[in-house]
């Protein structure tokens, strides 16, 4: 870890709110923290790094909050196959490139195990910072239940795949949530409508009874954590948000009456729209019946943003990539802003995504006691999002726990003054 001061000048500041355009912009890194953050020039002292960033845009790390590490194919199923070994290997690849996309802190939605994160703060893994789930939780025949359909009963068989287990009754879910917080889970994550990928589910199925999303959601609390639920339609975000759940992911179906309601409980919302785009594209094999299950909730996934800003529901950002879809995670940035313009969608990849991590000023933002992850930007994001869809060149800078990771500021000219 940098021991020393390096501090930042001549850049314009996004800092997770707002953008500060004029170049005078200074942020000093002491450790694995920000310490300060003015404006002006700042003296050189001796033993001090200073990186003169001649313009360009300094803000907070990415934060990708729907991110599933184990994920090597859209035949969700499949994965159940291979070894932990194996698939631990993906996983390191699918980490250390999402890094290099600028992203520093991803929380995987179903998957990860401990491992992964002491290989991460180990540096074993040069990779985000990783919150993770541990097995997301379904109940039979749920969108976590992978199982095919088969000619024998399934029920008290149990299931426990690469991404998720099978538990049903509300006694079976706190165990679950216990053993899943005991082996260093960050929150939980359980499904409470149907998905695409799964095989015997609809979409339209509620999953899950009240008193089994109590049992997570009053266990999570109890280790002062939260839960997570995968939930696609209007009637599973209103239980959701109903029923004390933190985060409703994709929330494609949402209308303005469960907007509203998701709202007045202050419940985020994590959109997932690449992942719609890239399967509807047609360019990509699904399992039988995904398809049509697909058609479903692809009409309705941009309208629910629309109504999710209307009601004022706090929107993070996520990307829920498989297979050969990782390295799309960029254009979640480009497909948000054209529903809600740059700066609000960064705002939902930093600070809105810190706050639903519960890390509000610590990660997400650049003030001084927070987290020294951040990214340079070679140009202004706000005027131009798309800047992120070539990281290789436009990314110049990623920094995380105060580590430099990337560097590249000084092979470019200096950019030129930028305004808003």
């Amino acid at each position: 870890m940098n021991s020393g001061k390096i501090v930042f000048t001549g850049c314009a500041l996004f800092d997770g709110y707002d953008l500060y355009p004029a170049l005078d912009n200074v942020v000093v890194v002491e450790g694995a923290k920000v310490i300060e953050v003015c404006t002006g020039g700042y003296p050189d002292k001796k033993g001090e790094q200073v990186i003169d960033l001649q313009g360009k845009t300094l803000m907070p790390g990415l934060i990708d909050a729907h991110f599933h590490c184990n994920s090597p194919s859209l035949d969700v199923g499949s994965i159940d196959g291979l070894f932990p070994s194996h698939l631990a290997q993906h996983a390191r690849a699918y980490l250390e490139e999402t890094l290099s996309r600028g992203f520093t802190t991803v929380r995987d939605a179903g998957g990860a195990d401990s491992g992964l994160v002491d290989a991460t703060e180990a540096g074993i893994i040069k990779g985000p910072r990783l919150f993770i789930s541990g097995k997301a939780l379904s109940q039979t025949g749920g969108h976590g239940d992978m199982r095919k359909p088969a000619p024998f009963d399934v029920c008290g068989c149990s299931y426990k795949g690469a991404l998720s287990k099978v538990v049903d009754g509300a006694d079976s879910v706190r165990r679950a949530v216990r053993n899943e917080l005991h082996n260093g889970a960050h929150q939980i994550k359980i499904f409470v409508s149907g998905g695409v990928l799964s095989p015997t589910d609809p979409i339209w199925m509620n999953q899950f009874t009240d008193g089994e999303i109590l049992a997570a959601v009053e266990e999570a609390a109890s280790r002062r954590t939260y839960v997570m639920a995968h939930a696609h339609t209007a009637e599973a975000a209103m239980r959701c948000s109903r029923l004390g759940v933190r985060s409703i992911e994709h929330g494609t179906m949402i209308d303005a009456l469960s907007a509203a309601a998701v709202a007045e409980n202050e419940t985020f919302v994590v959109p997932t729209l690449t992942v719609v785009e890239a399967l509807i594209s047609g360019n990509v094999d699904l399992p039988a019946g995904a398809y049509d299950k697909l058609a479903a909730v692809s009409d309705y996934a941009y309208a629910a943003v629309e109504h999710c800003e209307q009601a004022g529901v706090k929107l993070g950002l996520g990307t829920d990539l498989f297979g050969g879809l990782h390295g799309q995670e960029l254009w979640e940035l480009v497909l948000r802003a054209r529903i809600s313009g740059a700066l609000e969608t960064l705002r939902s990849a930093t600070s809105v995504n810190g706050e639903l991590l519960q890390r509000k000023d610590k990660l997400g933002v650049v003030k001084p006691g927070a987290l020294a992850d951040l990214i340079v930007v070679d140009g202004n994001p706000i005027q131009n999002v798309e800047l992120f869809l070539e990281p290789a060149k436009n990314i110049q800078l990623i920094m995380k726990n105060g580590d430099i990771e990337k560097d590249i500021t000084s092979e470019t000219k200096p950019h030129a003054g930028q305004g808003v």
